[in-house]
Order: structure tokens, then C-alpha cells, then sequence
């Protein structure tokens, strides 16, 4: 077996470690926007319970919370889905971190635009919807590509509850076939492309949706 078969087979858990990626990535996004557009809106107690989730989600380790989730809830008649127990745990994780990415982007937009919204009379709702969030999904294309980037690096965790994504096809050709550092080298490689492949269509994005005058990120 040469390195290109070890490629072959690794090959076979790259379906799983992308989809595990993508659905862990578009928990976080979904949630980690409904978070800072909640925090737009200045709810009363709002606020305060969003803060608690970014600080409690960003300290808590991905691992410990994905076997709480995968091998606590059952003990409470709850039985997780493999992939629902990645959401539940990477998602929640990855949703916190964004959250402050968002918050800071929508940081970066100019406060005279909102002021110039608020004198034409429209609500705050509308000042979020048309003003804020699309500029906001702009600034923050470079945080959440990092962000998307650490999702990927987290998404061998998902051999622990059974998915069979790269790295678990790694432990059962390296158990075969005794060739440990060729085997985890090829891991490297496909985890590259994939990161490769993704960053070459998050910077096409980033050119077409581009604010006119700035440069890209």
C-alpha cells in the first residue's frame, strides 16, 4: 500500500468530517446571529443571559461538553443523534465565540447611519434588518472564517461518538497496516485541502460582497 491508497481510504471518512464540519458550523452561525441581534435590540434582562451563554459556552471544553451531551442525556431517557450531540456541543461552542464576532463587527459600523435611520422614522427592527446585518455579515467574514477554521480542527472529536470521519479511518488503517506516520500524514494533507477549498470560496464571497472602497480582508 503506497501513499496515494492511504489517500484512497482516508478518503472515505472526507464525506463525514465535511458534513460534521458544515452542520456544526451553521449551528453556530444560526444561533451565534440570533444571540447578538437579540443583544441589538436591548430587551431588558436580554443582555445579561446572552453574556452568561458567550462566557459559559467559551470556557467549558468541547470534548467534556460533547460527552455530557452524547453520554449524560441518555441517563435521563434522552438518546442523541451522533451528529445532534457534534450540534449540541461544537455548535454551541462555535455559536458563543461568533456571537463576539458579530459583536464586534456591528461595533465597526458607523453610528451616524443608524442615527440618519432613526431620524427617517424607521424602528429599531427595521435599523437592524436593512442596516445593521448586512454590513455587520460583512465585517465579520474574516472572523468567521477562523472561527469555521476551528470547527474543522475540533471535527475529529466526532470518533468519540461513532462517526466515521478521517480520523477515525486513520486509527482503523494505522491498526492494519502498522504505518502510523504515513497514515496521520495523509490525515494532514486531506484536512488542508479541505481547509484550502473552503478558503478559496469564502475569499470569492468576500470579493463579490465586498463594501465598495475597502479593501478585502
Amino acid at each position: 500500500m503506497n501513499f496515494l491508497d492511504i489517500l484512497a481510504q482516508l478518503a472515505q471518512g472526507l464525506l463525514y468530517t465535511v458534513m460534521v464540519t458544515l452542520v456544526c458550523s451553521a449551528t453556530g452561525f444560526v444561533i451565534g446571529l440570533a444571540l447578538v441581534s437579540l443583544r441589538r435590540l436591548e430587551l431588558p434582562w436580554v443582555r445579561l443571559l446572552i453574556d452568561i451563554y458567550t462566557y459559559v459556552f467559551r470556557g467549558v471544553p468541547v470534548l467534556v461538553l460533547l460527552f455530557m451531551v452524547y453520554f449524560g442525556l441518555p441517563s435521563i431517557g434522552l438518546k442523541v443523534h451522533p451528529l445532534m450531540a457534534m450540534a449540541l456541543s461544537l455548535g454551541l461552542v462555535a455559536s458563543a465565540y461568533l456571537a463576539e464576532v458579530f459583536r464586534g463587527a456591528f461595533n465597526s459600523i458607523d453610528v451616524a447611519e443608524v442615527l440618519a435611520a432613526e431620524a427617517m422614522g424607521m424602528s429599531r427592527l427595521q435599523i437592524l434588518r436593512y442596516i445593521e446585518l448586512p454590513q455587520m455579515l460583512r465585517f465579520s467574514l474574516p472572523g468567521m472564517v477562523n472561527e469555521f477554521t476551528s470547527v474543522l480542527k475540533y471535527s475529529p472529536f466526532a470518533y468519540t461518538v461513532g462517526i466515521p470521519e478521517i480520523t477515525k479511518q486513520a486509527m482503523t488503517l494505522t491498526a492494519t497496516t502498522l504505518r502510523g506516520i504515513e497514515v496521520y500524514l495523509a490525515v494532514g494533507v486531506l484536512y488542508f485541502l479541505i481547509y484550502r477549498v473552503c478558503l478559496l470560496g469564502v475569499q470569492s464571497l468576500n470579493k463579490r460582497f465586498q463594501i465598495p472602497g475597502m479593501n478585502p480582508a
